[in-house]
């Protein structure tokens, strides 16, 4: 397994070849080749502007700067979610922070924030990034660090300035070959096996093993080996959306620090801030909701957000479609899947890049070395993989059962118990007794920590009984102090940390000091 030839670019060809080519020193050694297939004529999507903080170490671990990807990506910082009107439409809004609870990992704050819960929310009782979120403030200071940070942060971007990005980094600093062309011919060898691909410009190009980032047109996993997709849509019925840029009416506009999720009637709207631009748009069920409607949903609601008619008026969403789901198997002979081709359920939390970093990151650290290996290491990836999607599709219709909205049927059908999986239903069960812990993951890597559970139960108003014993009389002094504590922090960090837009003004003038 020296060859690997990863066919298509974008986000995930090139954060795949980035990973891989790290890894295995690609530039300094010959012992794995990976070069990057990439027809000219083919446009990425480009939606998916959101990381999570993961991709701080991901970039690290391909020797990216933050400092030039900032600069070249149109890049801001995303400290996590602000969800508006998902709890009964009458403006009621909640965080899911970055940052995790006071006390985590050692001690479980969630049942002494019980008690109080009418007085404080949970978000702003256990962590500061809410708040600061308000004030659009920073993670960071301009003597911070590369990568370091005061609250914990990912990334908001320009999706294709990020492809081109880290194209150039891949081929020039890390050893990866890039061919331009289109493939036109895959070619299998006795036991079934890709063996090589035909390009349109009469080469051929030999592997041992092949990554499938085309997207949604999945030439090789989806067209050559019809690997069965699993669709979601009985569960998450989201399945377009309508997108669309839009400019500030100032440079010195305030940049939000959180990617803004506001529900609508037939769906949702998300509302992200660039350095030069705000990049928005609005996920619906076709099934609830015709384009034209949609349209003017989004239009109406950056109405709402002091767009003037000026910009409205010069503005022409793009629709994308989409079957919510994800395939059966994602690594198939020597094909593995990685990105929207293995599957794609809705950018709703923005887990469609860390899918990419955690499959492409598994492949470079288990690439094996032969066949029988790639058999065994096959079947460990789509296992893993299998559950990860199923937690993704658990923790995003979480969102939509707890909402008591009742102002249209797209509201009553995300609800109804029928679409909700019996996972969720057992987990929603349990919490009824006891708050989300520890005790609820069933890998020591889960995707989403149980905290990310906690912001969004008690954000959404979920009522959790706990009994006398849960709450140990011990432990109501450290919680105590814990929540004093925090708000100390918040106090702190209001005085000390720069708006986004303050802070990346100064990293284009003066950079990032690296470590």
């Amino acid at each position: 397994m020296t060859k690997i030839v990863i066919v298509g670019g974008g986000s995930a060809g090139w954060i795949t070849a980035g990973l891989l080519a790290a890894k295995h020193n690609c530039k300094e050694s010959t012992s794995v080749q990976v070069c990057v297939i990439e027809a000219p004529d083919i446009a990425t999507v480009g939606v998916g502007e959101g990381t999570w903080p993961s991709m701080r170490n991901t970039l690290k671990d391909m020797g990216v700067s933050e400092t030039e990807f900032i600069k070249q990506c149109d890049v801001s910082f995303k400290q996590g979610s602000k969800f508006v009107n998902w709890q009964t439409g009458a403006n009621d809004a909640y965080y899911h922070p970055f940052t995790l609870p006071v006390g985590l990992p050692e001690f479980n704050i969630a049942p002494y924030w019980l008690p109080v819960k009418e007085q404080v929310s949970f978000a702003n009782a256990v962590c500061s990034q809410g708040i600061l979120s308000e004030h659009n403030r920073a993670p960071k200071q301009i003597s911070t660090p590369e990568y370091a940070f005061n609250l914990n942060y990912g990334y908001h971007l320009d999706a294709g300035k990020f492809g081109e990005f880290l194209k150039q980094h891949c081929t020039k600093q890390l050893g990866v070959n890039h061919i331009q062309g289109k493939v036109i011919q895959i070619n299998n060898d006795p036991e079934g096996c890709i063996y090589s691909l035909d390009l349109d410009t009469q080469q051929q190009v030999l592997g041992d093993l092949f990554i499938d980032c085309t997207g949604f047109s999945s030439l090789l996993i989806g067209q050559h080996y019809q690997v069965p997709f699993e669709s979601k849509k009985h569960i998450l019925m989201n399945d377009s959306a309508m997108a669309v840029q839009v400019p500030y009416e100032n440079e010195s506009s305030p940049i939000a620090s959180c990617t803004i999720s506001t529900a609508q009637k037939s769906g949702w709207t998300w509302d992200i801030g660039l350095p030069s631009r705000r990049g928005t748009g609005y996920v619906f069920s076709s099934a609830h909701c015709d384009d034209s409607v949609a349209e003017q949903t989004l239009l109406d609601y950056l109405k709402r957000k002091g767009v003037p008619a000026s910009i409205r008026d010069k503005l022409t969403p793009r629709k994308i479609s989409f079957t919510p789901g994800h395939r059966k198997e994602f690594w198939h002979k020597n094909v593995v899947a990685i990105g929207i081709s293995a599957g794609f359920i809705e950018p709703l939390e923005a887990s469609a890049l860390v899918l990419i970093e955690l499959s492409a990151r598994m492949v470079a650290e288990q690439l094996p070395q032969n066949r029988e290996h790639m058999a065994l290491v096959a079947k460990r990836f789509n296992r893993i993989f299998s559950y990860r999607w199923q937690r993704i599709v658990d923790f995003l219709k979480l969102h939509y059962v707890l909402s008591h909205r009742d102002d249209s049927d797209y509201w009553k059908d995300m609800r109804d118990r029928g679409s909700v999986p019996d996972s969720l239903k057992e987990l929603m069960d349990i919490w009824q007794f006891q708050s989300p812990s520890k005790q609820d993951n069933q890998h020591a890597e889960e995707l989403f920590p149980f905290a990310s559970f906690q912001y969004v139960l008690y954000g959404m108003g979920y009522e959790t009984q706990l009994s006398e014993s849960d709450v140990k009389p011990y432990h109501v002094q450290e919680s105590q102090r814990l929540f004093k504590e925090n708000q100390q922090h918040l106090s702190r960090l209001l005085q000390a940390l720069p708006s986004n837009r303050e802070l990346l003004n100064k990293i284009n003038q003066y950079g990032l000091s690296r470590i």
